[in-house]
């Protein structure tokens, strides 16, 4: 299968329908779940009928739709004595390729900005794809300075204190660091995007967006707290400009499906559960039942709204044991 021009969909809905018939056919486990469903190529014949596989395959399989060799396997976190996703990863450079477009349509050429990365529960594990993201980041950027900080946070300040208004700069920062962050220091940034990646990791007390957002738009005096909305299971990625408000790449979409009935999808407005469609996992898997809750608000804008309270989501228990 030729995998880069799934990164620029012309038809959407045909180029799915193409890549669900391919992993139908090379992906054992997925074929395994849509013939439990009674779902195949003959009968499958728009979006809302895919089988989407819940995320906790990963957790107990191997998914892949290739016989590559595994260039990467990129884990989740995951707490402590509990079983981690494991993504297989045979084409590193079409992760590097669907990062940088999904980046770029939203912010422009990495090049331009100077990158520091405040991700310590990230950096002190290994197999974090976000790592390896923002670590390319850092590399492409123009600025010697980009750098992860772990936890010299008076050198970032100072770095900050340096260089905001001169320069384009990312702070990209899971949450309970940037928290942190603004209880030691506090600032009035003027060029800096401030852009969390969600979750306390076990540090901190969680809280809701609008309340963390406050806090961080408060502590380093923005307007809006940018997000960015990933996985260990994604290839893509889904950027926030504020208010929760997140806007997928070319590569990937959303559909929100019913949480009691979870082979419904639910129509514009309406709460569920999460499915991604990521193109970009051409050779694992593409048609993903994530845990996270949502809804769609726009023309490729949704809000993701939490997670489901129970690991297992409903209806979906297929093959897990």
């Amino acid at each position: 299968m030729q995998q880069k021009p799934f990164l620029k969909p012309k038809d959407f809905t045909n180029q799915s329908l193409a890549l669900f018939a391919y992993q139908y056919e090379h992906n054992p486990v997925y074929n395994k779940f849509c013939t439990l469903l009674n779902k195949n190529p003959e009968n499958v014949k728009d979006l809302e009928h895919i089988p989407f596989l819940p995320i906790q395959f990963f957790k107990s399989h191997t998914i892949l739709s290739t016989s590559d060799t595994v260039q990467a396997t990129f884990t989740s976190s995951g707490t402590t004595g509990s079983a981690t996703s494991k993504h297989y990863v045979t084409d590193l450079s079409l992760y590097e390729e669907s990062y940088t477009k999904a980046f770029t349509s939203f912010y422009g050429p990495i090049e331009e900005y100077l990158i520091l990365g405040l991700l310590p529960s990230y950096l002190e594990r290994s197999g974090s794809s976000l790592i390896y993201m923002v670590n390319d980041f850092i590399k492409k950027s123009k600025y010697a300075e980009s750098d992860f900080f772990l936890d010299d946070m008076e050198l970032l300040k100072n770095i900050l204190e340096k260089y905001d208004g001169k320069r384009k700069i990312l702070l990209i920062g899971v949450s309970f660091a940037l928290l942190n962050f603004v209880e030691k220091f506090q600032f009035q940034l003027t060029s800096t995007i401030v852009m969390e990646t969600g979750g306390m990791k076990g540090r901190r007390k969680e809280m809701i967006r609008e309340e963390l957002h406050q806090i961080l738009k408060s502590g380093f005096g923005v307007s809006t707290i940018h997000s960015e909305y990933g996985m260990t299971e994604l290839l893509s990625q889904a950027y926030s400009k504020g208010k929760g408000v997140f806007n997928c790449p070319l590569s990937m979409k959303i559909l929100i499906r019913n949480t009691d009935n979870p082979l419904e999808i639910l129509p514009f407005s309406q709460t569920g559960g999460i499915n991604i469609i990521d193109f970009a996992n051409v050779n694992s898997i593409a048609f993903i039942a994530t845990q996270d809750l949502g809804k769609q608000i726009g023309e490729n804008q949704y809000q993701i709204l939490g997670r489901f309270d129970n690991s297992d989501v409903r209806g979906c228990n297929l093959l897990i044991s």
